[in-house]
């Protein structure tokens, strides 16, 4: 792999950290870094292959204590794609759908700043070698989650790349540059661990810090900026970069711009979220929008922003789900040991006062009405059972509400706080093998990875509270206000929106349905919606037997729906 690292890139970078300067998307006066890939480093398997991708044994680092940069992508590679595709053996991938073919070409990234110079993301656009002059296609794809610039490699990548499109990426501001606190180490445009202005994201650190906390920072909660409320201008962002890219990579072939380039945007879960919100600048012009299980907050029409379904979530869904019937619940987690503790949570609600069964049976039967009365599914309700044994919903809420409080290190305002731990729960430092992986390795929001989330009151409920209480605050109230959307600005633009019935993370009445209704009563006809049936949020979980038993892969139909948007603009078939 050759790389062309240049001062003005350091400057770039430099610039988008400290939040000095604008971001440009002029590659002449400010070149990305740009690095090949081919032979056994290509572009969408950095050259794992479907074998090496489903093997559960990552990448190994020669020196993990120091891996280099194509250790690093080739983990990150790896990782991104376990995350959100099934490719477990007998699902079907690579084989009944999808693509790992070796892809050759080049990759550019950089890091840019949203104007005003606050909010930054990662950028990375993937130019193959056989990229079809006559198509002039580009995908732009934000990751799902809070995942890493390499988040959507495999819902964008897979698709695009075999077919001679060109891909651009972006973490749309969250990512996983994570800052260790006590070194002030971070890491560079590579992944690597790096100290001062060369890092990309520089967090600020409260005096309220405890010295003793050994405290990890990282984007989606410490950037100050809530970058949820500019996800939609990132991926924008985005796509210009991968523009200039392309024109950078064939100057024989002009300048690529909105007019001249098919620009699709495809994302899922926050991905398509920050997609739909694309559409609603003014100065995008995308050929088509394809979103999955997006994220999506809209006022009205039965809309609900994630920070209140999550906190509803948080607080009933582990009692209702132990009222659905034997067998409805997929394992993992292990149902033996979780069901004991969703008791005692029931118990835990009856003594704040938000239940009042006689027993846990009666108790869950009132939570379990509560859910369904707001509109949650019994397919979602256990398909939610991941997040419920996982303990996502407290590590999504945790998150998100530093973000929106824009809150700095230390000084969560309900007290949480990310770190090292030992064996016996103590506060220590991270090691260098663990700061190393941090880029490669972790989904964006901890815990796992050797980071901890943790809050020096044991009860649940107490924290609970204290989010809840939260959402009074005006900054909080605020922030959650900005991730609105709104109407496209163009209302000739393709959407295809997909959303699985049974989703328990992002549910569907709360999302995509509220979304389509508002752009049908807004007038943006050109919109199609598929619910799927037997569909959850996570497609990664299905090489589990029972969660393959209860439902089907999202991805095949985020692929089969693009196939046929791409007919729709191309070729002028119809809408899918």
């Amino acid at each position: 792999m050759k790389t062309l690292l240049t001062a003005a890139v350091l400057a770039t970078v430099t610039a988008g950290c400290a939040g000095t300067a604008q971001m440009t998307n002029n590659m002449a006066s400010q070149p990305p870094q740009i690095t090949d890939h081919r032979g056994d480093d290509d572009l969408l398997t950095a050259g794992l292959g479907l074998k090496g991708l489903q093997s559960p044994v990552a990448p190994a680092f020669a020196n993990p204590e120091q891996p280099t940069a194509v250790e690093l992508r080739r983990r990150a590679i790896w990782a991104n794609w376990r995350g959100i595709a099934d490719l477990a053996p007998g699902g079907g991938y690579g084989e009944r759908y999808g693509s790992t073919a070796a892809v050759a070409g080049r990759e550019y990234s950089g890091v840019a700043t949203l104007p005003g110079g606050v909010s930054s993301h990662r950028v990375v656009a993937q130019i193959p070698d056989g990229f079809d002059g006559n198509k002039r296609c580009l995908l732009v794809a934000p990751s799902s989650g809070s995942r890493g610039v390499y988040g959507a490699i495999s819902v964008a990548g897979a698709w695009g790349l075999p077919k001679g499109c060109a891909v651009v990426y972006t973490d749309k501001g969250t990512g996983t540059d994570f800052v260790d606190v006590d070194t002030g180490e971070g890491t560079d445009l590579a992944g690597q661990r790096a100290i001062g202005h060369s890092r990309v994201f520089i967090p600020k650190v409260s005096a309220q810090k405890t010295p003793q906390a050994h405290e990890v920072a990282f984007k989606h909660a410490h950037s100050q900026v809530n970058p949820e409320a500019d996800w939609g201008r990132h991926v924008v962002q985005a796509a210009q970069f991968g523009l200039d890219a392309l024109s950078q990579a064939f100057p024989g072939n002009g300048q690529f711009n909105w007019d001249n380039t098919r620009v699709i945007a495809v994302g899922i879960s926050n991905g398509g979220g920050a997609v739909l919100r694309a559409a609603e600048e003014q100065g995008a012009h995308f050929a088509a929008i394809v979103a999955g299980e997006p994220q999506i907050h809209v006022n009205g029409f039965g809309g609900k922003a994630l920070y209140d379904y999550g906190l509803d979530a948080m607080t009933f869904m582990p009692c209702a789900q132990l009222a659905l019937p034997d067998g409805a619940l997929p394992e993992p987690p292990a149902l033996a040991a979780a069901k004991p503790l969703m008791g005692l949570w029931c118990q835990r609600l009856k003594m704040a006062g938000r239940l009042d069964g006689a027993d846990v049976p009666a108790m869950a039967k009132q939570a379990h009405e509560i859910m369904r009365a707001s509109g949650w599914s019994d397919g979602a309700l256990a398909a939610g059972y991941a997040s419920t044994g996982f303990d996502l919903w407290r590590s999504v809420l945790v998150a998100y509400a530093s973000a929106y409080a824009q809150a700095p290190v230390g000084a969560h305002p309900c007290g949480y706080r990310y770190q090292a731990e030992s064996a016996d729960k103590q506060a220590r430092a991270a090691t260098l093998a663990e700061r190393a992986a941090w880029w490669s390795d972790s989904s964006g929001i901890p815990p796992g990875n050797a980071v901890s989330l943790k809050h020096d009151n044991p009860d649940i409920y107490a924290q609970l509270q204290c989010l809840t209480e939260l959402r009074k605050d005006p900054v909080v109230a605020e922030s959650i206000a900005a991730t609105t959307a709104s109407m496209p600005a163009h209302k000739d633009t393709p959407i295809l929106i997909l959303h699985g019935k049974d989703d328990g993370l992002v549910p569907i009445q709360y999302s995509s349905i509220p979304y389509v209704a508002m752009l049908r009563e807004g007038g943006h006809n050109a919109v199609s919606f598929i619910a799927e049936d037997k569909a959850q949020h996570f497609d990664a979980f299905l090489g589990f037997p029972a969660y393959r038993q209860r439902w089907r892969p999202l991805l095949p139909e985020l692929y089969r729906g693009l196939d046929r948007m791409w007919s729709h603009i191309a070729e002028g078939g119809p809408m899918p």
